[in-house]
């Protein structure tokens, strides 16, 4: 197989299907493993034989492949440095050193590779963990510098994807801890000056041929995002002083004093160029947006940018903050990604228009004369009904945005009522649904203003009410739930108002979640029925098996393992169910009709084996047993101990609460059986004698004590004795345990007998 994927003449396929095979034997079976406890077969793991072969030919393996066969031996390159760099590899350094300096150009992408996971298998450690990279950076550092700087003249596709990797691993190298024996002022001021060459150099005119949906992947592109992403990240951690940490500070006075201007100036340079209609990626405008919002709070950086602040305000970010023809696009041809996008964190963290948003509220924060000037751009935009109608939810936006600080300033906190009243509760009405989804997100925004008109206040719950129940627009729906839990949590009569409609907009936001799966609106639903406890009670068994078929649904779907979202919302429906549990534990009829559909839930999670949702589920249990235990919860207990034999310990503290009620609450069933009895000592005695960890051996001898406490005088002391003395004698028969606290918890059992 080594010799397939360092081969010349074997098929692309062949070569594919020899380097996926070889990474999942290397991330699974490289390291060395210890048998099991008790066991004396040593589990498998690849030959000291074979990992030699690998480690000599995996460079030249990465080096000589095509793409995509690239990245899998990448992986397998960065298991192998996890666990062999330096003490049994130290020599893939001397490796990648030498095909880093060949005359063959050829033979550099695939060593920049390499360095590159070598330094990403650094990244997050801590200082005093990386100095087999340091040392290792002493030698590559200067070398990759030389290399971009020859680079740099030549443009083509080759040469800014070397550029690019190479950046990367400088990104890899620095984003977390700077490391000033490697990095020292004269180094900085080379390495600054290629970042900011990159930055400021022109894309080849004829990308703009290519689809405008494409150019973000063009290589050009890239290399600028990168660049931007390390000088961002420079200033942000870095460079911003009275913001670092104390081995920073010397750093932070010098990167201020020296670079920040002249990186800034090519940024508003870039913005500049945005402005004017250039095409600028969203990525490289959004970083920028980043870099800038740092240079707010410096007064050096500050003096640059306070000349272009309005027009970068009205032109640049106001812009951006528009509702774009994508936006429209996307919202008629799948509503419910729209919705997934707009309310996904990982696409804030890379949007444009999340860092244009930080931006101007940082800017309207800390400098006086912002916030004026943008509120009366925004002011004439929605009091003219000329204007473009994504222009009003660019001001709406922007309006939003800034709530925080329009409602603590003087100026302006009086004027939001007299907003909402004139230019948000007509735009609730438009024909056009992505103003009316912004209107609700507004309204969201200023849910904690004080309404001195109360009719204004009514006007705005009702209107999000109207734009929950009877909007055709998924997206609408979706903000006005937001809009209308957040008013009903701030303002007290806004709760009043909606307690004769809890059951339709319960209703409602069942069928949201069941079509959306989204995991904002789950939470909505949980405040709501804290809000409601008392209606929510009369619909309960309603809305527990709503939420009990959108959870099927959702584990049951074929992407459930793919998308994380899922596993989110479908925890949340958990939770609420839990809560809705609390709620009605003051009515037993409606708790026992409860219990059939979670007991529904908690089979279908352990047939499936779902171990994340396992915490929850043994949650569920436990409110179903508070009161009561049924005998389909007497049931349960087998299930779980079958549980507990696959997983044991793991999760043997968070069945605690429920065996203490099995114990306490229906005593009398436990020892009806012995098979009960028998379940709770077999488990606690696996928890004692094993490797279950000090928590875990606490809470088994805590049960065992309640067990006694509990069961003391009904007729079974004797066997308990016989229990209680044989766990004994297994648990001092284990002589490497060292958790002796649990041998005075048994005595103190013993004599309570």
């Amino acid at each position: 197989m080594i010799k397939n994927l360092s081969g010349d003449f074997v098929s692309s396929f062949l070569l594919l299907a020899s380097a996926i095979y070889l990474k999942n034997m290397v991330t699974q079976y490289w390291p060395d493993r210890e048998p099991p406890p008790g066991e004396a077969v040593f589990p498998f793991n690849i030959h000291e034989n074979d990992r030699q072969q690998i480690r000599d030919n995996i460079v030249e393996g990465i080096i000589r492949s095509p793409d995509l066969v690239r990245v899998q031996l990448t992986m397998c390159l960065r298991a192998i440095i996890k666990y062999d760099f330096p003490g049994h590899w130290p020599a893939v350094v001397d490796k990648i050193d030498y095909y880093l300096q060949s005359q063959s150009s050829g033979s550099w992408l695939g060593s920049l590779l390499c360095l590159y996971q070598l330094v990403k298998t650094y990244e997050y450690k801590k200082a005093e963990e990386r100095e087999p990279l340091i040392a290792a950076m002493q030698i590559f550092l200067p070398r990759i510098q030389q290399q971009i700087m020859q680079l740099l003249p030549d443009s083509s596709h080759y040469s800014v994807l070397l550029q690019k990797q190479i950046l990367k691993i400088f990104y890899a190298l620095v984003q977390y801890a700077l490391p000033l024996q490697l990095v020292n002022n004269q180094t900085m001021t080379a390495w600054m000056e290629i970042f900011r060459t990159i930055i400021d150099r022109t894309v080849p005119p004829e990308t703009l041929q290519i689809d405008e949906d494409d150019r973000p992947e063009l290589v050009w592109w890239k290399c600028k995002k990168w660049a931007l992403h390390i000088v961002a990240r420079l200033f942000e951690r870095y460079g911003s002083p009275g913001n670092v940490t104390k081995e920073y500070f010397e750093f932070s006075e010098f990167f201020l004093k020296t670079y920040a201007v002249g990186i800034q100036q090519v940024l508003l340079k870039i913005l500049d160029q945005y402005r004017q209609k250039e095409y600028v990626a969203p990525r490289v405008l959004q970083q920028a947006f980043n870099y800038l919002n740092q240079g707010i709070v410096h007064s050096v950086t500050w003096k640059q940018m306070k000349p272009h602040i309005q027009n970068i305000s009205e032109d640049v970010i106001f812009s951006v903050m528009c509702y774009k023809d994508e936006d429209e696009e996307l919202w008629q041809e799948d509503p419910y990604e729209y919705i997934r996008m707009k309310f996904d964190i990982f696409e804030d963290y890379a949007s444009p228009t999340t860092a244009a948003q930080t931006l101007l509220y940082t800017a309207a924060k800390k400098r006086k004369e912002v916030l004026p000037k943008m509120m009366a751009f925004c002011y004439q935009i929605l009091t003219d009904p000329n204007f473009d109608p994504r222009k009003k939810d660019g001001a709406l936006h922007v309006i939003g945005s800034l709530a925080d600080i329009l409602l603590k300033k003087s100026l302006f906190k009086d004027q939001m009522e007299l907003l909402l009243q004139n230019h948000v509760f007509p735009l609730l009405l438009s024909n056009l649904g992505y103003l009316r989804a912004r209107s609700c997100w507004v309204l969201h925004a200023f849910s904690s203003l004080k309404f001195h008109n109360e009719l204004n206040l009514r006007n705005a719950v009702e209107l999000a009410k109207k734009s929950l129940i009877e909007d055709k627009e998924m997206p609408v729906k979706v903000e006005a739930a937001l809009a209308l839990q957040s008013l009903i949590s701030n303002q007290t009569q806004a709760k009043e108002y909606m307690k004769p409609h809890v059951r339709p907009i319960m209703q409602e936001l069942l069928h949201i979640v069941r079509e959306t799966e989204n995991d904002d609106v789950t939470n909505v639903i949980q405040k709501m029925i804290c809000e409601y406890s008392q209606e929510v009670a009369s619909i309960a068994v309603d809305m527990t098996q709503h939420l009990a078929e959108i959870f099927g649904k959702v584990l049951q779907s074929d992407e459930y393992e793919e998308i994380e979202d899922k596993t989110v919302m479908a925890m949340g429906i958990l939770h609420t169910i839990d809560t809705i549990l609390t709620v009605v534990e003051d009515h037993k009829e409606v708790t026992q009709q409860l219990e059939n559909i979670c007991l529904r839930i908690i089979d279908l999670v352990l047939q499936k084996h779902v171990i994340e949702f396992y915490e929850e589920i043994l949650s569920l249990a436990y409110s179903l047993t508070c009161h009561g235990i049924s005998p389909q919860m007497w049931q349960l207990l087998g299930i779980l101990y079958e549980v507990f034999q696959q997983d044991c310990f793991e999760y043997f503290t968070d069945m605690m609460p429920l065996l203490h009620n099995y114990v306490t609450i229906d005593t009398d069933t436990l020892l009806s059986n012995p098979k009960h009895l028998e379940i709770l000592f077999t488990m606690c005695r696996k928890v004692l004698c094993g490797d279950a960890g000090e928590d875990a051996e606490c809470h088994a001898a805590k049960l065992l004590e309640v067990i006694i406490l509990q069961c003391k005088g009904k007729g079974i002391d004797q066997v308990i004795h016989v229990k209680i003395v044989e766990l004994s004698f297994s648990f001092s028969s284990v002589t490497l345990c060292p958790y002796l606290s649990e041998f005075a918890y048994i005595h103190r059992i013993l004599q309570l007998l």
